[in-house]
């Protein structure tokens, strides 16, 4: 479904992305790990278009991303979750989740999704009158994620969907995550939780300082020494 061929990112003078390759086929969920700057979320945003590659190519579905703009990938179906969630503050819930479908035309499909949404966060109902910029962190984790399904997406791009969450709210965000597999979507996890991550994936890429420098089954990666010293705490 995803291909990365020797892609090659710079912010200025600063060589981010090392000729990546990766592949994502339709159905995984495929998570990349890695510690702080190792180019993960660097990854995603170049995939969604909001960073372009120097060298190397990406396709999706057969069709070249390189001069795709952002809003074009996600008519194609690619959807991203932000790292920090990056929900509307000042607007409702329900209004976070109705940009979400700011592609879609046809009224009575987005509620049909908005209530799908909410039948995967039942929180999100509870509250969806409610400013999204008042929800606690778990909540706001949540709108972000109801919000990138909002456009239907066939693969939807997850950006440390953990991050600054209690242990029981982590456990929860990824037993919905393979909820959202489960559904026919794709998921692209970047995290720094690697034992969540890997406990969930069904292959793996390990990133550091911009290079891929393992790749295998998820399960092949957690027995893995190298992977289990440098990530999994031993």
């Amino acid at each position: 479904m995803l291909v990365l061929q020797d892609v090659n990112v710079y912010y200025g003078a600063i060589h981010a992305l090392k000729g990546i390759s990766m592949e994502v086929n339709e159905g995984e969920i495929v998570t990349l790990i890695g510690s702080n700057g190792a180019g993960k979320s660097t990854s995603l945003k170049t995939i969604s278009g909001l960073l372009r590659p120097k060298e190397g190519n990406i396709k999706f579905n057969g069709i070249d991303l390189a001069h795709v703009p952002p809003q074009k990938i996600v008519s194609l179906g690619i959807s991203q979750v932000p790292e920090g969630r990056r929900v509307f503050t000042n607007m409702s819930v329900l209004e976070n989740l109705e940009l979400g479908a700011y592609l879609r035309k046809e009224k009575s499909e987005i509620k049909k999704d908005i209530e799908k949404v909410y039948s995967l966060f039942p929180r999100l109902l509870e509250r969806k009158g409610q400013l999204a910029g008042t929800l606690s962190g778990g909540e706001q984790q949540m709108l972000a994620m109801g919000r990138a399904l909002m456009s239907r997406p066939k693969l939807v791009l997850l950006d440390e969907p953990s991050m600054g969450l209690a242990p029981i709210l982590v456990k929860q965000i990824f037993s919905i995550i393979q909820e959202i597999n489960k559904t026919g979507t794709t998921v692209l996890l970047v995290e720094q939780n690697a034992h969540m991550a890997l406990s969930i994936a069904d292959r793996a890429y390990v990133l550091e300082t911009g290079k891929i420098v393992l790749s295998g089954s998820a399960n092949e990666l957690e027995s893995s020494e190298e992977v289990r010293k440098a990530y999994l705490g031993g």
